[in-house]
């Protein structure tokens, strides 16, 4: 059944009267029928853009150009400074954090930007990354790197249409998503954003982008994507976060470019530039990049937005300056993401048009971009949250697909003498380790907050209660976090261990890649007691294990399962047997970093390797 969202309510003309006397700005009030051409959906996208664009004036094109955090900017900013773009941080959430609080708040937002004597509909933005993860509640599904290693492009769409459900409840209608970073180094902090190390895997992972869209913008459920970060964010030196990206051209292009070209061909609604630079030079003031390649050669016909803050980081001054500012925009952004200071934004760039350093049209092409999407997305007939899809943030079929995504992740690396799958039935388990029963832990960095936080952060079923759901009445789960109270009548031990959340930045590992003294004594405690050991390592990356793997029984990866930890107990059973493969080559020491496939390195294992039962 196709749903639609709400109709716009049109302004009383009193009130858009006033509020033209009030801005003097001499556009016209829109009427309750389609008075100008741009307000009539029967004409093509193309006719509509062109007569609204007549119509604007300079300050309502760079209001367009201009994205706000929502914690920075009032429903009344909207109205006063024609914000064309909203957006969520990380842990940006309104009070209550609910679907329904979202979808309250964005309409709020609506109302604000239909005010405007032009009612151009905002855009309101989030990272939704592995479900609608500033959402309590919400499906939270495997991060990249796991879905990276089902090798199932089809999944995935079906992943991206479940998530632009969810998204669409809150009213929200452009997703930072997805990463199609080429993670090179293991150190980088978001290698788990990475669907793979070579450029075939998250190229093929672009159906995403389709899962998002839909076929074509406008559907009941259709949210912009964004092809991010452009480019070569995964090749820093030393995989350092925001670092440099130092290749030849030929090289950046085979590596790092292949999953923007791919995501182009599925007609992705925006691309977000990176934070980092190529041979030294910001990508954000990157136009050969940006215009001459993405633009010209690729052929995008979406928009250019900018990361955080990212225009304020070309002269490595903190503040941005007109001088950035013009850079950034002359080099081919078109939406600047400025979260707190977007007054200053606005004044500069306004300026630095009014002076000649900007190009009108310049201007210009931003706005057709910008206003284009809005079109194609149906924001003008129908800008407010549809509450029909409300409901399904965090439903029955969006966990059961999560859960089937989480199957299809785990990676099996060791099973001596086929310990694993373990009976359901007349059995005796001990399960131990700090991510065992940690919906926090196995979900990782961005949810709920920015770089995500151990405890009970959200609802969903952790790795230990997926255990107990999957035996019988007959079998015995013990759990002590520490491996506490194991003894020799146990048939088998299952050590859930590995990294606490984390996001960029933060998440770079510049030493050590091991597990920590807390996880490698809980193992050692269990290895005491001379019963098998199986390891579930809950992890955003390869680590350093080599040197622990002759102690351990079976291996299996699980990377960042997310809230539906049902998943890994039904691996651990046998209810599926494993059939992910490896994304990412894995080391036999953190001195090979970076190590990857075709290097000519000797891996612990390699990319592509995976057991099955």
């Amino acid at each position: 059944m196709i749903r639609h969202r709400h109709r716009r309510v049109h302004r009383p003309l009193s009130l858009v009267l006033l509020l033209v006397a009030v801005t003097a700005l001499a556009a016209p009030a829109p009427a309750t029928a389609a008075t100008y051409p741009y307000q009539d959906p029967t004409l093509p996208v193309a006719t509509r853009v062109a007569d609204l664009l007549s119509r604007m004036t300079l300050d309502e094109k760079i209001g367009q150009m201009t994205q706000a955090e929502r914690g920075s900017a009032t429903p009344t900013d909207v109205t006063t400074y024609r914000l064309g773009s909203i957006l969520s941080g990380g842990g940006s959430a309104p009070s209550p954090n609910t679907a329904t609080g979202w979808a309250d708040m964005y309409d709020t937002y609506q109302r604000s930007a239909l005010a405007t004597p032009l009612a151009i509909p905002m855009i309101y933005g989030v990272d939704a990354v592995h479900g609608h993860n500033n959402v309590f509640g919400a499906t939270i599904f495997p991060h990249n790197i796991g879905l990276g290693a089902t090798r199932d492009p089809a999944l995935v769409q079906r992943i991206g249409q479940a998530v632009a459900e969810e998204v669409s409840g809150t009213g929200v209608d452009w997703n930072f998503a997805p990463c199609l970073c080429v993670a090179r180094n293991d150190r980088w902090g978001r290698t788990y954003e990475s669907f793979g190390e070579t450029p075939d895997i998250p190229s093929q992972m672009t159906t995403l982008v389709t899962g998002l869209q839909g076929p074509t913008l406008g559907g009941p459920t259709s949210v912009l994507a964004t092809a991010k970060h452009y480019l070569g964010d995964g090749g820093t030196t030393g995989g350092d976060d925001q670092g440099d990206t130092a290749l030849s051209e030929a090289q950046l292009r085979a590596i790092h470019l292949p999953p923007f070209q791919a995501a182009v061909q599925r007609g992705v609604g925006s691309v977000m530039i990176s934070y980092s630079s190529w041979n030294g030079v910001k990508l954000h003031g990157h136009q050969y990049l940006i215009s001459t390649v993405l633009k010209g050669e690729l052929g995008f016909t979406g928009f250019v937005v900018s990361d955080w803050n990212g225009i304020d980081q070309i002269d490595g001054a903190a503040g941005f300056t007109a001088a950035e500012l013009t850079a950034a925009i002359n080099a081919g952004i078109d939406m600047v993401m400025v979260p707190t200071a977007w007054k200053s934004f606005i004044s500069i760039l306004r300026a630095e048009v009014q002076n000649g350093h900007v190009p009108l049209s310049r201007i210009d092409d931003a706005n057709r971009r910008i206003l284009t999407k809005k079109f194609e997305l149906g924001l003008f007939e129908r800008p407010y949250t549809d509450r029909s899809w409300t409901p399904t943030v965090g439903n029955a079929a969006h966990r059961a697909l999560a859960r089937e995504a989480v199957r299809k992740s785990q990676v099996l690396l060791k099973n001596a003498g086929g310990v694993l799958p373990l009976a359901r039935d007349g059995n005796k388990i001990f399960v131990a380790g700090r991510n065992a029963d940690n919906i926090g832990n196995q979900s990782g960095g961005w949810t709920i907050s920015w770089q995500g936080s151990s405890g009970n952060t959200t609802p969903g079923t952790t790795i230990l209660q997926g255990i107990r759901a999957a035996v019988g009445p007959s079998t015995t789960v013990t759990y002590n976090q520490r491996g506490t109270g194991i003894d020799r009548t146990y048939r088998a031990a299952v050590a859930v261990v590995g990294e606490t959340p984390y996001a960029e930045g933060q998440g770079d590992r510049t030493g050590s890649m091991s597990l920590d003294r807390d996880d490698l004594r809980t193992i050692s405690t269990l290895r005491n007691a001379g019963v098998p050991v199986i390891v579930v390592l809950v992890s955003g990356r390869p680590l350093d294990i080599a040197a622990e793997l002759p102690r351990w029984d079976a291996l299996l990866a699980s990377w960042l399962p997310g809230t539906e930890g049902g998943g890994v107990a039904d691996v651990l059973f046998g209810a599926a047997a494993p059939t992910g493969a490896l994304p990412m080559t894995w080391m036999s020491s953190v001195s090979q970093q970076p190590i990857n496939a075709g290097d000519g390195q000797v891996p612990l294992f390699a990319q592509g390797y995976g057991l099955t039962y």
